[in-house]
């Protein structure tokens, strides 16, 4: 026997309800005996049942207890004999079907059920990949912004217009270096440091042109400085450029005491 399609039928319920007759009940007890799955679908069907019939109960109105012991005692002296008749097949099969509805009404919502917690799994997993989805895009911006700042930066240091300086460290700084890109045409001065050290809130790095012999402010950066940055603008003339410490927001003069990297002009 097919146990799952006997279970699915829905004997089992009409059985539970008493909506069997004799011959059918016999055959399930008959079954019953035969496939224990049968007896703990049975068991969990009648405890179903009994907690819908538990939650569906009505508390019957005082006055029903009294009328029906008072008809119950009116009866006693009567003796009547009931015939017995096999129930109408039609009315067995209709009180099967609707005994099979309860048993898919129960399925359905249990799969309702499961299928909204796998739904709402769904969703949570989905709101992660968005968030994914949304750090990937965030990072490939930032990828994309350095990516055009070196594209920028080399358009620069490969443009022969702008003539490269290279500042070597002084007795102060030894192992600092930096370099100068300076269009003297359109006076556009570019900053590139390769290895200075980093300085206290209070202080900066300032960088000068000498022309002429006289320093020429071309502007204030720090040392955490990657690519390349835009100082003063500086005209024609200069013949060296050199940097040196002075207080944050920078001098009018230079402090020669603090000068880090110095280096010459070379025209070529």
């Amino acid at each position: 026997m097919n146990v799952e399609a006997y279970i699915s039928s829905g004997i089992l319920e009409a059985y539970a309800l008493g909506e069997l007759t004799e011959q059918e009940r016999a055959e399930v007890e008959k079954n019953l005996a035969l496939y224990p799955a049968l007896q703990k679908e049975l068991a969990l069907i009648e405890e179903t049942q009994e907690k819908f019939l538990m939650k569906a109960g009505v508390q019957p109105r005082a006055t029903v207890k009294a009328r029906l012991f008072a008809a119950i005692d009116a009866q006693k002296s009567e003796t009547k004999i009931v015939e017995l008749h096999e129930p109408d097949s039609t009315l067995s099969f209709w009180r099967m079907a609707a005994a099979a509805s309860i048993a898919v009404a129960l399925i359905t919502s249990y799969l309702a059920f499961n299928y909204w917690n796998k739904w709402k799994d769904t969703e949570s997993n989905l709101t992660e990949l968005i968030a994914q989805n949304q750090r990937i895009a965030q990072d490939y911006n930032t990828v994309n912004k350095r990516l055009d700042g070196i594209e920028k930066d080399l358009k620069i240091t490969n443009n022969p217009a702008f003539n490269r300086v290279v500042m070597k460290g002084t007795p102060n700084s030894p192992a600092s270096l930096a370099s100068v890109y300076w269009n003297e045409s359109t006076k556009e001065v570019y900053l590139s440091i390769q290895e200075m050290k980093q300085l206290s809130q209070e202080n900066q790095y300032q960088l000068w042109a000498i022309i002429d012999g006289k320093p020429v402010d071309a502007g204030v950066f720090d040392g955490n400085l990657a690519g390349l940055l835009k100082m003063k603008e500086i005209p024609s003339g200069a013949k060296t450029f050199a940097v040196t410490i002075e207080p944050r927001g920078g001098k009018t003069s230079p402090t020669l005491e603090t000068m880090q990297v110095v280096g010459n002009v070379v025209k070529g």
